[in-house]
């Protein structure tokens, strides 16, 4: 096990169990223990327990539900607004709706243009979290983004999705605004990434909540490139060396900024793409905030909705 890895389990160790999570929280290899005969050098046989690994999916990760960061139905009555404003090739979020479904996520998406900043903040009053896939021209305001800054000061989850060069011209005008983020460039990816071994290398941040399952992921086609600053924490370096995806986790706010946004809807089914979707929405929720009103949503009966 590495260092990063180590680290990764010892701070997570003080954390709280929260109901909604499984057992597998922040471990991105889980284990089980299993009874193996063992014989000594004079022939006699006794039984130990030994830690092993789940069983994996043919990409290396830990396969079946269980060992995603929310059980299933976790998060029923919680609702995901989606501002979708590139839409092509096919990109009609219903993979990723399918994924959130499993976790009780409802999705409420407009696509191609922005609500009035009026209609948006009143449609935020009943989501969860925000998430935000950019076009190549903006289409937000500066009201709009005012709109955004309030609910995440609020303590509301933010997902900022960008790609290469020039798809993220949304997502850098709310990345500034929120944390003064930015992400550009345009670098061929396609490739899949394990768990980091040192710190700034290609790969995965191990035992994260948002890692939680994941020994592998795909890095999506053609990617941006996030600039570090002293708000965002690296998740995923790709191949190339280049940070994929960053997280903002400080005065009980959470956002995500991300420049591979193909790895919603081209090669869906490659390593870890679903439970990496579901991880960063049960991590969004900021149940740790919020949990009593995670909790009382669960009375209410949510519909995905579009416009």
């Amino acid at each position: 096990m590495t260092l990063l890895m180590f680290a990764g389990l010892a701070l997570f160790a003080s954390a709280p169990a929260l109901a909604q999570y499984s057992r597998a929280a922040a471990e991105s290899v889980p284990m089980k223990t299993e009874r193996v005969k063992v014989r000594d050098d004079s022939g006699n046989v006794r039984y130990e327990k030994r830690k092993v690994r789940v069983d994996s999916d043919k990409w290396g990760n830990a396969a079946g539900n269980q060992y995603d960061l929310a059980v299933d139905g976790a998060f029923e009555g919680q609702t995901v607004a989606v501002l979708h404003f590139y839409t092509g090739e096919g990109f009609d979020f219903s993979l990723p709706k399918k994924a959130l479904a499993q976790k009780g996520f409802s999705v409420y998406r407009w696509m191609n243009r922005a609500p009035s900043p009026e209609k948006l903040e009143k449609a935020l009053e009943k989501a969860c979290q925000l998430w935000i896939i950019s076009g190549s021209t903006r289409q937000l305001n500066d009201k709009h983004l005012a709109v955004i800054k309030k609910f995440f000061d609020s303590g509301k989850g933010v997902y900022i999705w960008g790609d290469n060069q020039p798809y993220y011209a949304d997502a850098n005008a709310v990345a500034k605004v929120l944390f003064n983020g930015q992400m550009t460039g345009n670098l061929m990816g396609n490739q899949t990434v394990s768990l980091q071994e040192e710190k700034g290398k290609p790969g995965l941040l191990p035992n994260h909540l948002l890692t939680t399952g994941l020994e592998y992921i795909y890095e999506g086609i053609t990617i941006a490139t996030i600039q570090p600053n002293d708000a965002l924490e690296p998740l995923i370096y790709g191949s190339a060396g280049n940070l994929v995806s960053a997280f903002y986790d400080h005065d009980g706010k959470r956002a995500i900024l991300d420049g591979g946004f193909t790895r919603l809807y081209i090669n869906w089914d490659t390593a870890g793409t679903a439970r990496y979707v579901k991880n960063a929405a049960a991590w969004l929720v900021n149940y740790e905030r919020f949990g009593d009103e995670v909790v009382a949503a669960k009375h209410r009966n949510p519909k995905d909705e579009e416009e």
